[in-house]
This record gives C-alpha cells, structure tokens and sequence, in this order.
C-alpha cells in the first residue's frame, strides 16, 4: 500500500467514526474530511487500482475502505 493510499484508508476510517458522531455537539467537521478525500484521490498515481479509483470518484467511500482493507467491496462486510 502506497503511502498516499494509506492516508486515504485513514481518512475514510476517521469519515466513518466522525459519521457515527454526526449526532452529538460539536458536529464532527465532515466538509474537511470530505475535501481531504478529493484532495488524496487527486494525489493517487496514474498507476492506481482502477477499482479504487472508481469508488473515490463514485464518492463509494465504504467500498473504497474495504477494498483497501484487503476485503471484498462488492460483498460487503456481511460474510454470507
């Protein structure tokens, strides 16, 4: 994993967790985080997976997480 491609999986980590407070005061910053993501889909090399690409682009962030995570994106979390 580049190191670019790590710090788009941290960062869709950190969506996911700011989501999941989306409730609470203060209200997690999500336009920043969202930028951040545009910004490092941006910086990705020419060479990356056409896969990951396509879920930044498509704004998939679950998938793009989990493909990075070494997982299968179009099965989703569920095993079954």
């Amino acid at each position: 994993m580049t190191e670019t491609e790590q710090a788009v999986l941290d960062t869709l980590v950190e969506l996911e967790a700011a989501v999941a407070q989306v409730n609470v005061d203060p209200k997690p910053d999500l336009i920043n985080i969202f930028g951040r993501l545009d910004d490092l889909t941006v910086a990705l090399p020419k060479d990356a997976s056409p896969d990951l690409l396509h879920y930044l682009h498509k704004k998939s962030y679950q998938k793009a997480r989990l493909f990075l995570q070494g997982q299968d994106p179009e099965q989703g979390e569920c095993p079954h």
